[in-house]
């Protein structure tokens, strides 16, 4: 079982497996997830002796109340999520005593981890891009309004905790029952038995903004160690996620593709000791 703790200088929530002697694995979620949605892929690295840490980036999980700076001038620069929370996952490993651990994200938590080994190439050992990491929103929308049009997350208004868990049950039959109530660690349950997100609307709104800023294709040149790309791909994979993943497997330097025919986007979900044995491969 894992233990629940606080890491790095601003105390983000995290869990964490203490494994063995083997090269230790940061693992980070997508937006609006939290770090619960790892723990079947955790369990099985840590049973391969990997000390493991899943964080909750701010706003998400157990962080939902880490604010989105550390200053309080008012007057300060809005920070930009993408970079700050690439910044916290830095001070984490430092908290940890972690040199060269493996480091794994999905979808918007891809980004951050590409983002962290392109700033830091003399720490990260090895990188997995689960289902993200590539992500090009600037390709696709005009702007954060056309963004957030087609990305903003649903309204949870009335709607109650065990609805969603049936809901999560019917859309994701091949989910473990701990994956499910992973996934709703993404929501506060209310007294009266309703739900609400715990990443705020406004901040959801603002990392959307900062990925449609974000610029992986920069990145790729400064990323200097060995890189795996899970890809959730079929039949109906658009033509964009092709190109954006021929274009980052040809742009990385030490880059490789992996692809999860008919995986669920959540593939460390869907399939997490896949998703466990390809993460042990670099390390």
């Amino acid at each position: 079982m894992p233990e629940e703790t606080t890491v790095g200088p601003v105390g983000l929530g995290a869990r964490s497996w203490r494994g063995g002697r083997g090269r230790p694995v940061l693992v980070v979620h997508g937006l609006s997830s939290n770090a619960r949605l790892w723990d079947g892929v955790a369990a099985r690295l840590a049973e391969a002796g990997h000390p493991v840490v899943a964080v909750d980036l701010r706003g998400h999980g157990s962080s939902a109340d880490v604010p989105d700076t550390d200053t309080e001038d008012l007057d300060a620069a809005p920070t930009d999520p993408t970079r700050v929370a690439s910044e916290d996952l830095a001070a984490v490993c430092a908290d940890l005593g972690w040199t060269a651990p493996v480091v794994a994200g999905h979808a918007w938590g891809g980004n951050v981890a590409l983002q962290l080994a392109a700033d830091r190439p003399g720490l990260v050992h090895g990188l997995a891009l689960v289902d993200g990491g590539w992500l090009h929103l600037g390709d696709q929308f005009r702007d954060l309004d056309a963004a957030w049009s087609v990305l903003a997350p649903p309204r949870f208004d009335g709607v109650p905790l065990t609805a969603v868990r049936a809901g999560l049950r019917a859309g994701h039959p091949d989910w473990s029952p701990d994956a499910v109530e992973g996934a709703l660690g993404n929501l506060r349950e209310r007294a009266d038995g309703s739900v609400t997100p715990r990443l705020e609307r406004e901040r959801h709104r603002a990392i959307i903004g900062s990925m449609l800023r974000h610029r992986p294709r920069g990145l790729y040149p400064l990323v200097r160690c060995p890189v795996l790309l899970l890809a959730a791909t079929g039949d109906a994979t658009p033509a964009r996620k092709r190109e954006q993943l021929t274009e980052a497997a040809e742009a990385l330097a030490h880059a490789e593709l992996v692809e999860f025919h008919g995986g669920d986007h959540d593939l460390h979900a869907h399939r997490p000791e896949r998703v466990a044995e390809e993460i042990a491969r670099l390390a």
